[in-house]
């Protein structure tokens, strides 16, 4: 099956993300999330299967405007938050026959494959 891959057109680690996909011969989906907002039900799934720690964007403007109180917060209010302002989750989020299986792009290539399932 098609791997989803949930992202913004503009963020260097989609481009790059996208780019290794191409390179590597994968098929995948692109879902901008500008454009195309996942609801409060799908981040819950993904919460569920990754924790709200790693889809957590922590470098983006949206996230510092949060405020300290974010640092008490638990999965409700982070999937709260994720789906009012989807430029809080961490980009790319990889999802897999519906499961979200790898959030960013930083891990080893073996790592990435494994998580892929390719």
């Amino acid at each position: 099956m098609t791997i989803q891959v949930y992202g913004i057109p503009n963020c260097g680690t989609c481009k790059k993300a996208l780019k290794w996909l191409d390179d590597n011969s994968v098929e995948y989906e692109f879902i901008n999330t500008k454009e195309h907002p996942p609801d409060r039900q799908q981040i819950q799934e993904w919460v569920n299967a990754l924790g709200f720690k790693p889809m957590r964007n922590t470098s983006g403007q949206s996230y510092r405007a949060l405020g300290d109180t974010k640092t008490d917060w638990q999965d409700a209010q982070w999937v709260d938050a994720f789906a009012n302002d989807a430029m809080l989750l961490k980009r790319p989020l990889f999802v897999r026959n519906g499961e979200a299986v790898l959030v960013g792009f930083r891990d080893q290539e073996a790592v990435i494959r494994e998580k892929l399932r390719i």
